[in-house]
């Protein structure tokens, strides 16, 4: 079966796209790890135990209000 087309997928600099794949008290502890040291969005949880982000490579201070940079 062939692949469907996607559009081309643009990325900012110093911006990382995560997806992890793992049951969820790895997902769980592997986004506590990375939000301790990065800006994050919120994961979004899809079926087949995906889980996507983005994190803010260039930005490692602590998000003091909750809000992604």
């Amino acid at each position: 079966m062939p692949r469907r087309p996607h559009p081309e997928r643009r990325h900012l600099p110093g911006i990382a796209d995560i997806r992890i794949v793992a049951d969820t008290a790895t997902t769980k502890t592997i986004l506590d790890a990375l939000e301790s040291l990065f800006r994050c969005t919120d994961a979004r949880p899809y079926d087949g135990g995906r889980t996507y982000l983005q994190l803010d490579t260039g930005c490692t201070d602590p998000d003091t209000n909750g809000t992604p940079a």
